[in-house]
């Protein structure tokens, strides 16, 4: 994809800036919806990009659109609403969905940007929101070949490794299926750390067993910060968030008529923990709140 193209971008918050200024450093035009969920945008202002004020817009402007939003009721919003994506997309333009959604709604709003002669792919990502402003997130794609073979230097841009799973919502499954290890992984250590301390294991000796044994994992090194220091490090994501993450896995595996036991246990201990503990907190708190209702010594203190 030699040519430059007309980018438009709904969703420039923790992830989605750094996606959106990769974008802009390969001398891509930009339209940013405005938006007060944004991070602050004045860089990319700085380096071309416009704003324009609804999802309609943005579209107008664009021959492809990433959206990078909370969730699969944010997106129907953006592509459905009044002023919405649909509205607006031109004819042949590209919509790539960069959220952590449920694919039972991805297939839907796939189809609605089809039938208005658009194409779609799903390009949800893994890793921090550094790795988003490095241009090395890991990328799973969903959709048709080609399209996903024309969009690909695009993704590349703030890529490091790209994942194709098949057609639409496939990207998105694969996001759900890695999420609902990764907190599924936390969960465990949250009540773990919890059954130590209450137990007076040292906590430290503990994570040594772990980190040279069976129980190692790139989760209980992202967490090693907090237990320390009580700091999330780079594990900035909400417990609501991650709360809504497994709910949509659970929904698949429901849609998909798989049993998901231990999926929603681990899916009620993130809700529990957000309607304890605050659901804006990171989800390391998880180990602390978790400590709180036991009775047990807090990590990191």
């Amino acid at each position: 994809m030699s040519e430059k193209k007309q980018l438009g971008f709904i969703g420039v918050g923790l992830m989605g800036h750094g996606l959106a200024k990769n974008l802009l450093k390969q001398g891509h035009a930009m339209t940013l919806l405005d938006h007060p969920g944004n991070q602050p945008i004045d860089d990319l202002i700085s380096m071309g990009a416009q704003t324009v004020a609804t999802p309609k817009a943005v579209a107008a402007a664009a021959d492809v659109v990433f959206m990078c939003v909370t969730g699969s009721t944010q997106v129907e919003a953006c592509v459905y609403g009044a002023d919405g994506l649909l509205e607006g997309l031109r004819a042949g333009a590209t919509v790539v969905d960069g959220t952590t959604a449920d694919p039972v709604s991805t297939v839907k709003v796939a189809a609605a940007v089809q039938a208005r002669g658009g194409r779609y792919i799903d390009a949800p990502m893994t890793r921090t929101s550094q790795h988003a402003e490095d241009g090395c997130v890991n990328t799973m794609l969903g959709g048709d070949a080609a399209t996903i073979a024309e969009l690909r230097p695009l993704i590349e841009a703030y890529s490091e490794n790209i994942f194709i799973g098949g057609g639409v919502g496939s990207g998105h499954r694969m996001k759900l299926l890695h999420n609902y290890i990764s907190l599924g992984t936390l969960a465990l250590l949250a009540e773990a750390y919890t059954c130590a301390g209450k137990a007076g294991v040292d906590r430290q000796v503990l994570t040594q067993v772990l980190a040279t044994g069976g129980g190692d994992s790139a989760v209980l090194k992202r967490l090693m910060p907090f237990l320390d220091s009580g700091e999330p490090g780079s594990m900035l994501f909400s417990l609501i968030n991650a709360g809504k993450d497994l709910r949509y896995f659970t929904h698949m595996a429901e849609d998909l008529q798989v049993g998901a036991y231990v999926g929603e246990a681990v899916h009620q201990t993130f809700i529990t923990a957000s309607n304890v503990g605050g659901g804006e907190k990171m989800i390391p708190e998880l180990l602390n709140i978790l400590c709180g209702m036991h009775g047990a010594p807090l990590c990191g203190k």
